[in-house]
């Protein structure tokens, strides 16, 4: 079953504001044997699609028909996945609730527990340095020996994340262990570049979007922090100075990327715990330039005696969503 995704342009839903799909401005929809089915999204922050806002109406017409007369939809596109799949450890934005989210990505709680608890060492150690280094256009390429550790350290986690993405694959490095030239294939397969953060105390520094400039033509040299970090690793004398701050800016906040690729940034933004009181504490993140066709759709499951007519309403609340079928990440 392929779903497609657009733009709303008007609302015509009876009894609902006429500006909804001002604030809702993207669509998704599928048909079922019945029904066709729309889902209103946003495009701002993490672009979440609104399960709340599900609108069925039986079917009379074509899909195309239906979503251009009921939501003006315009730049129509079919999504990339079948209606109700996932990728396996490849966070989308329609999966908000945490129940949703573990199924869906095939992880569970008690990962992201522990996953929470080696990102918060890696901001803990970098809200130390910003006690002796502030953060600011001048100081950025200051290096120590603690901006050194931390490097080290966030790259470390880096590749351990990375690892798990290319032992789900099945991938084998091209020589005898995996480099970049393996790594750089997950950059568009986890959609890396949707993610950008910002420090939200320290106006002067640039969005943070560590994997901006990586490519595969030169997957060491276009990932810059990385490149360093190899280099101050195994040649401190000649490469110390590769250690700088913003190096170490970068390296922790891929960190965090990967976390939300994982297990999704609504957890890291909205609990009430430690973690999440760093988190907010330093850093703001949105996405920038995401591309819609990649987005997961829920599959519902639309009772025999449901209305013909037109309405809206929360199929998770009624219990109608269904279990997502989780693919595996291929390479």
């Amino acid at each position: 079953m392929v779903g497609i995704t657009y733009r709303n342009t008007i609302t015509t839903l009876p009894n609902w504001v006429k500006t909804l799909h001002i604030e809702h401005p993207r669509g998704y929809a599928y048909e079922t044997e019945t029904h066709f089915v729309h889902f209103y999204g946003r495009d701002k922050g993490f672009y979440i699609i609104s399960i709340g806002l599900t609108v069925i109406e039986k079917k009379e017409g074509t899909l195309i028909d239906w979503v251009t007369r009921v939501f003006g939809a315009e730049e129509i596109e079919n999504l990339e996945l079948e209606v109700g799949h996932s990728t396996k450890g490849v966070w989308r934005p329609s999966l908000y609730y945490y129940e949703d989210t573990y199924q869906a990505l095939g992880v569970t709680e008690n990962e992201m527990r522990l996953s929470e608890y080696s990102l918060r060492l890696l901001i803990q150690k970098l809200d130390e340095i910003f006690l002796y280094i502030e953060p600011d256009v001048l100081s950025l390429n200051t290096y120590s020996h603690k901006t050194r550790e931390l490097l080290i350290l966030a790259c470390t986690e880096v590749e351990n994340f990375w690892q798990y993405y290319m032992n789900q694959s099945g991938q084998r490095p091209v020589g005898r262990n995996y480099t970049t030239k393996d790594y750089v294939k997950l950059l568009h397969k986890l959609h890396l570049n949707d993610f950008e953060f910002t420090l939200k105390t320290y106006s002067s520094i640039s969005a943070i979007r560590p994997f901006e400039n990586w490519n595969s033509s030169a997957p060491t040299t276009t990932l810059t922090w990385y490149d360093a970090y190899n280099k101050t690793k195994h040649d401190r004398d000649t490469h110390f100075s590769q250690a700088t701050l913003i190096n170490c800016i970068n390296a922790v906040v891929a960190n965090l990327i990967m976390h939300c690729i994982k297990f999704s940034p609504f957890p890291m933004f909205e609990q009430t715990n430690i973690f999440s009181s760093l988190i907010n504490q330093h850093f703001e993140a949105k996405f920038l330039n995401c591309n819609p066709k990649s987005f997961y759709i829920h599959k519902i499951q639309i009772p025999e005696d449901t209305t013909n007519d037109i309405f809206v309403f929360d199929p998770r609340k009624n219990k109608f969503n269904v279990p997502f079928i989780i693919e595996s990440l291929i390479l």
